[in-house]
């Protein structure tokens, strides 16, 4: 199966949804605002005041006029320090808010994702978008944002207090700015898609050494570890390349900026004596308008180091949001279904970038059946399943159930009625009630018991704490055989009228999976049952046999049926029931 990366927002779509952040906060982001305006202009009564004392001083006058500036400046400071406290304390509530609310939204929209999508995506571009990306975005909100905004609002103000002074002032004051704005620029073009290309990096390192982790065993039967190295290593160097881009970008943005921040006080210091003497401006409008630019350092400072992060945070949400980008399972019919009958009709199935694997599959399962799916490996037996399930869909032709196309059912009702269990499992961290209540929220522990007892889960009287003993990561850990159990426990409990077993025991030694499959059946006697059988004593129970080759049904009918016609079963059996004898 092809991966395919999920996609990216574009800016006008992140521009959006920023601003849609920001809407639902509009109160808060209103009164942090004025809070910063207040602190703001506090702080610009300082340098004003100074200038003030030294025209004073050079008027001659005495030191009590002096004193009361004096005392100006220290409770200007001290209301600026107040208020940016408070506006500070405020800014990272709503950005705690603000992160918590995306990170719900970016779980709702994970979990709306159709499993084909996240499994052609592969696990390392997930989960680097729900770790890496989501706390590069929270850093964004709580921590890039409010700087940004303060300082872009302090820079105005402090501007404009120059002008206020002397226009001639205001204009020299902004004689560091075309370099500012010229690199600035140049920075921009360029760092969005140089974060996205190292997001990506990112991505394919985290997908290779998960996928490298989970193989190890594989990997080490046949020796495959100088291959799984070697295209780690690469991995490693595509980072490294992405990484080296970025860094290149900031090694000639900060340099080439702050080396511009002398320039307007110089500026401003030359041609303020040069007015001075001409009478056009005070002694104390160029010191105040020198101090003005003095403190534009800072937050000019702050605004340039932080856009770096801000440009890694708008690409990590540009990857965060292009998860909702993904079209979601189709919510489609959701009035009751009568028919229970799955009809597939000249369906042809292919991954994506790849040949078919299904060619004009037709198929009847009858309610209540029990349908045996038997053929060599790669004949396309777990795709069949899974467009059974409805997780895809055909490339042509068409599978329903009730007369309902199975992929347009609304996903909560299809799942009520088909349920896909393969041999993959999962055994979720948090108590083994908890696990086991993933399928059926309501149940009773009698009836999580019971479930347990009918697929043989005899290992559970074992357990230390019963129900509420702790499974996975850092806790009790189950072997194969005993999570497949559990998987199918889930399954008992989940109740639904069709079910589709892709090899479901194959993690069970044979006594084990055939005593589970005896239980099994008994507990699901009614109900449709689909099996994808790689032990033919499942097809020998079945009522019909469907004989898969090379993404075809050649055979279908019941298991004397097929035998006495001499074909592929026939000889499928012959084989499996010497070699089992």
């Amino acid at each position: 199966m092809t991966t395919t990366r999920l996609p990216v927002a574009d800016k006008r779509t992140v521009r959006q949804a920023a601003a849609a952040l920001l809407r639902k906060e509009k109160r808060a982001v209103a009164i942090i605002l004025a809070l910063h305006v207040v602190g703001a202009v506090a702080g610009l009564a300082g340098p004003a005041l100074v200038g003030r004392i030294v025209d004073r001083v050079t008027a001659g006058d005495g030191p009590s006029a002096v004193d009361k500036l004096a005392l100006a400046i220290a409770g200007c400071v001290i209301i600026q320090v107040l208020f940016a406290r408070f506006a500070q304390y405020y800014g990272h509530r709503l950005g705690e808010r603000s992160v918590a609310r995306l990170r719900e939204d970016f779980v709702g929209r994970t979990l709306a994702l159709p499993v084909s999508a996240v499994e052609r995506a592969g696990t390392g571009d997930l989960a680097t978008r729900s770790s890496v990306d989501v706390a590069a975005v929270g850093i964004a909100v709580r921590d890039v944002v409010p700087v940004v905004i303060i300082s872009s609002l302090q820079l105005t103000l402090l501007f404009a207090a120059i002008f206020v002074l002397h226009p001639l002032l205001g204009l020299a004051g902004f004689a560091g700015l075309p370099t500012t704005i010229a690199v600035s620029r140049w920075y921009l073009r360029r760092a969005t898609s140089a974060y996205l290309a190292e997001g990506a990096a990112v991505a394919e390192l985290t997908e290779e050494l998960t996928t490298t982790a989970e193989g190890a065993r594989t990997t080490e039967a046949l020796r495959l570890a100088d291959e799984r190295i070697a295209r780690g290593v690469d991995r490693v160097g595509r980072q490294w390349r992405a990484r080296r881009a970025t860094l290149a970008l900031r090694s000639v943005f900060f340099p080439a900026v702050e080396s511009s921040y002398a320039l307007p006080i110089a500026t401003i210091l030359v041609a303020g004596g040069y007015f001075y003497h001409h009478g056009w401006v005070t002694l104390g409008d160029v010191v105040a308008a020198a101090l003005y630019l003095q403190q534009a350092i800072d937050p000019l400072d702050r605004l340039l180091q932080w856009m770096e992060q801000a440009q890694r945070g708008l690409a990590s949400f540009a990857r965060v949001l292009g998860v909702g980008l993904v079209p979601p399972e189709p919510r489609g019919a959701t009035a009751r279904i009568s028919g229970r009958e799955l009809v597939v009709r000249g369906a042809s199935f292919s991954y994506p970038g790849g040949h078919d694997v299904l060619h004009d599959v037709h198929l009847d399962v009858r309610p209540g059946e029990r349908l045996a799916i038997v053929g060599p490996s790669g004949a396309g037996k777990s795709t069949l399943a899974r467009l059974l399930a409805g997780i895809d869909a055909p490339r042509t032709g068409s599978v329903s159930i009730g007369g309902h196309a199975v992929t347009e059912i609304d996903p909560a009702e299809r799942r009520r009625r088909i349920a896909l269990v393969t041999q993959e499992h999962h055994v979720f961290i948090g108590s083994l009630r908890d696990n086991l209540a993933f399928a059926a929220p309501g149940a009773t522990d009698a009836a999580m018991l019971d479930a347990l007892l009918a697929v043989g889960a005899d290992w559970y009287a074992d357990l230390p704490d019963g129900l509420d003993t702790l499974l996975g990561d850092g806790a009790r850990q189950l072997g194969t055989a005993d999570a497949q159990q559990l998987a199918l426990a889930r399954l008992v409990l989940a109740d639904p009228h069709t079910l589709i077993l892709d090899e479901a025991t194959a993690a069970l030694d044979p006594t084990t999976a055939r005593r589970t499959e005896q239980a099994l059946g008994a507990v699901l006697s009614g109900r449709t049952v689909i099996a994808i059988a790689h032990r033919l004593n499942t097809a020998h129970d079945a009522d019909r046999v469907a004989v898969m080759e090379n993404g075809r049904i050649t055979e279908l009918g019941s298991h004397h049926e097929l035998v006495t016609a001499d074909g592929a079963y026939a000889s499928l059996w012959r084989s499996w029931h010497g070699s089992a004898a």
